[in-house]
């Protein structure tokens, strides 16, 4: 049982002060959603969708790929070195095309007049794609303390660059305050061009990582052999498909919105009116998201690591029924508390109309996330095409989805679609698996606690109040009542309450 404590530890070194930054940037929103109409922060919601999809083709399954190659430390300089070389070619590669190219691609996602957020996001991708591989080393090394602190440091900077372009530059620029500064601002800030800081702020915080994390920067040397590289590649090339698959599965909705929702579709809304609320909306499920990105870097050192442990399927099983309890509790949590959380993050009613979305995308999240524990086997016996064809599997099922029910039920039908892909791909996952690298998982927990949940949700949706201050309490007093009865049920099984 230390295993798993180990474990906890390094997903809360990673994900209390991962999420706790997340949720400090997450304030954004609020500011966001308080300052603009939906259609005007449309465009910047669905660039970072296309920045998502293109991160997958910038790293192209390197980082995998140097946890594969890299466990050996006599191993870990080269690989190192030629994984980070490959890396930095393809991002200022794809990078340099999209930037000299901006205009086109601004035209062809139907945003035209934002050719110059399409540059910035450009540079913005070229880093994150660079530094991804001196984050994964550091994950590799064990050096979590580090990760989530320039992490965090890059969030802090993105908060602080938002209110400076969007409060303190708005207001000097209005004459509120600081006149005496009203020249040096009006050289820096356009009103006309508020949401574009939003991007800017994103910009200059990424352009911090390499300062950052330049020690890691410092021993590295630009290397290529063919002979080495072969076999990261060809390790890495069905993983790289798989991630597209996966990613594509989550951004699918925000990446086309604007191609599968009929114009006027929602009364008195425009299309990206519509785009903007559903982008904004979607945040709300970020929660969730976060939980399973910190429990990812722990893991996946961990889970390689452990592969030719004989007593390694019994560790993944216990792992696989703690995340899906601990999931269970957030999807609870938060779908009980959706109007508390509305009214704290979207400040204008209008983003409100998006809520129904919400459930549905957390139950997505809750089967990525298990789909990612059961994942472990194909990745250990390396036979990665497994993963490739469940993840393309998963992107059809989203994708066809989409095209059926958003027509019909708007944009809530991109938020089922993204729910039913990712229960197709863990029950996919778990057959395969058993014929492969059997694991003893817990079905029938796994089952019961996500059919409670979702019979709790379906129940509080169904009953309405009003009044937020009784709502909240209510809402409360029965997540703790379902979370009470978790942990009579589990007692005896919790590692921290038994003795080592």
């Amino acid at each position: 049982m230390s295993v798993l404590k180990k474990l906890a530890s390094e997903t809360a070194t990673y994900g209390i002060s991962t999420m706790l930054g997340r949720f400090l940037n997450y304030l954004l929103v609020a500011l966001h959603t308080k300052l603009f109409e939906p259609e005007q922060i449309a465009a910047q919601g669905q660039l970072y969708a296309y920045a998502g999809l293109a991160t997958v083709l910038y790293t192209f399954g390197m980082e995998t790929a140097f946890f594969r190659f890299a466990r050996q430390e006599s191993d870990r300089r080269q690989y190192y070195n030629l994984i980070l070389s490959a890396v930095i070619i393809v991002s200022i590669f794809f990078s340099g095309l999209l930037f000299i190219f901006a205009d086109s691609a601004a035209a062809a996602i139907k945003y035209p007049e934002s050719t110059s957020i399409v540059r910035m996001f450009a540079v913005i991708m070229a880093i994150d794609g660079i530094v991804s591989i001196p984050f994964a080393r550091l994950r590799l090394e064990g050096k979590g303390k580090k990760f989530v602190i320039v992490r965090v440091t890059n969030i802090l900077i993105m908060i602080f660059l938002n209110l400076f372009f969007l409060v303190i530059c708005k207001d000097v620029h209005a004459g509120k305050y600081l006149s005496f500064l009203k020249p040096l601002v009006d050289v820096i800030y356009d009103p006309f061009r508020a949401p574009d800081y939003i991007i800017l702020a994103n910009l200059i915080a990424n352009l911090t990582f390499l300062w950052m994390l330049r020690q890691e920067f410092a021993d590295f040397r630009f290397v290529f052999s063919k002979d080495l590289f072969k076999p990261v590649w060809v390790y890495a090339f069905p993983i790289m498909v798989m991630n597209m698959g996966g990613i594509l599965n989550m951004l699918f909705d925000r990446a086309f919105i604007q191609f599968l929702l009929p114009e006027n579709f929602y009364p008195g809304r425009t299309q990206k009116t519509a785009i903007g609320i559903y982008t904004q909306c979607y945040k709300l499920s970020i929660f969730m998201n976060l939980a399973i990105q910190s429990f990812k870097y722990a893991a996946e050192p961990f889970f390689f690591s452990k592969g030719e442990d004989k007593n390694a399927p019994p560790v993944f099983a216990k792992i696989t029924k703690w995340f899906i309890i601990v999931c269970v509790l957030m999807w609870v949590g938060i779908c009980l508390n959706l109007d508390l959380l509305a009214a704290l993050f979207l400040k204008q009613k209008i983003y409100h109309e998006g809520l129904p979305i919400v459930p549905w995308l957390l139950a997505g999240y809750l089967f990525l996330g298990v789909y990612y524990n059961l994942a472990t086997w194909f990745k250990l016996t390396d036979k990665t095409e497994f993963g490739t064809w469940l993840t393309l599997s998963g992107a059809f099922v989203t994708i066809a989805t989409s095209f059926i029910l958003v027509p019909l039920i708007g944009y809530l039908g991109f938020a089922i679609a993204f729910a039913l892909s990712g229960f197709v791909m863990v029950a996919a996952c778990y057959y395969f698996g058993q014929k492969y690298y059997p694991v003893p998982y817990d079905v029938v927990s796994a089952l019961g606690y996500v059919g409670a949940g979702s019979l709790l949700i379906f129940v509080s949706t169904q009953v309405k109040i009003p009044d937020l201050w009784v709502a909240v309490p209510v809402h409360m007093l029965m997540f703790a009542i379902f979370a009470g009865c978790t942990f009579l049920i589990e007692r005896k099984n919790i590692p921290f309450l038994k003795r080592t």
